[in-house]
């Protein structure tokens, strides 16, 4: 009888030490998730702040060049200031299947992974 209480002893004791080693493992598997999409988010954001810097260079010299050739200035301001609302606007209108379907999925890729 002693025996078999032993046998239930260790048989729950491993029960539990497996259950502790399966959070564990899942907790390092949230934290290296974590990790991969703050990792992915830095960079991407990193990238967007120099394209950012690179678009508003162009387009100040790209509005001084079309004001140049109307011959006042602030033509070019708002002839590229027109391009960029109706850009904007498309986005706008495609916001769901360009921005936000593409990042949820990366971000459930990445969660998955």
């Amino acid at each position: 009888m002693e025996d078999q209480r032993h046998d239930i002893d260790a048989l729950l004791s491993d029960a539990g030490d497996y259950l502790e080693t399966r959070a564990n493992l899942w907790k390092l598997k949230a934290i290296e998730s974590l990790a991969d999409v703050s990792g992915e988010l830095v960079s991407g954001l990193g990238m967007i702040g120099l394209v950012a810097f690179t678009v508003m260079l162009f387009s100040v010299g790209f509005a001084l060049l079309i004001g140049d050739w109307l011959g006042k200035s602030f033509y070019g301001f708002f002839i590229i200031g027109g391009a960029y609302f109706i850009f904007g606007l498309i986005c706008f209108i495609r916001r769901d299947r360009w921005l936000k379907e593409p990042f949820s999925n990366l971000l459930i890729r990445k969660i998955l992974k």
